[in-house]
């Protein structure tokens, strides 16, 4: 199999460093070409399930704009310019919730639209977490933070209320990773 190629791209609008809409002219494998092939470009972002030491998941209670109602969300925020998705999740853990963590695992990355772009997910798991500081957020969004069970997570995910896709995605990674 062949990747597509981008042969141009034409800016279309840009919003400052979150939004960028492109129009692309793509060729196909077969040599077929398509012109006006939408494109967003977005940040790159770390999403992140942390375990306590007591092997509880710390997660938010949180509304969040696109998201109807009242959600349960995880660690989460873009990646500034240069800085590497590691570097990225851990000070988005302390900035957010005050906690550190001594053990990392990557459990990828992951394209948000394989057709649209609209940036690339990084997902963590961060063991062994323990608070050692006070939350120093910028968040606009009203949020709880909460401690569950691997048990109560999972009744969570099952149900629905982790409403944003790579905030399921992450909880139910580390579930596995757990053996939940």
């Amino acid at each position: 199999m062949q990747p597509w190629k981008t042969l141009a791209r034409t800016t279309v609008l840009e919003r400052g460093k979150y939004l960028t809409v492109e129009d692309h002219t793509i060729e196909l494998p077969d040599g077929r070409t398509i012109e006006q092939w939408p494109w967003l470009a977005t940040p790159e972002f770390v999403n992140v399930a942390v375990v306590t030491a007591d092997r509880e998941l710390l997660c938010f209670r949180q509304t969040k704009y696109a998201v109807p109602g009242v959600s349960l969300a995880v660690v989460g925020g873009y990646l500034e310019p240069g800085e590497d998705p590691l570097s990225a999740a851990q000070r988005e853990l302390l900035e957010e919730t005050g906690y550190e963590a001594d053990t990392w695992t990557a459990l990828g990355r992951y394209a948000v639209d394989g057709n649209r772009g609209a940036g690339a997910a990084h997902l963590f798991i961060a063991q062994n977490a323990r608070r050692v500081a006070e939350i120093n957020a910028d968040d606009l969004e009203e949020q709880e933070l909460l401690l569950l069970s691997a048990q109560q997570a999972r009744a969570a995910l099952e149900a629905g209320e982790f409403k944003c896709l790579p905030w399921a995605a992450v909880m139910a990674l580390a579930l596995l990773r757990l053996g939940g």
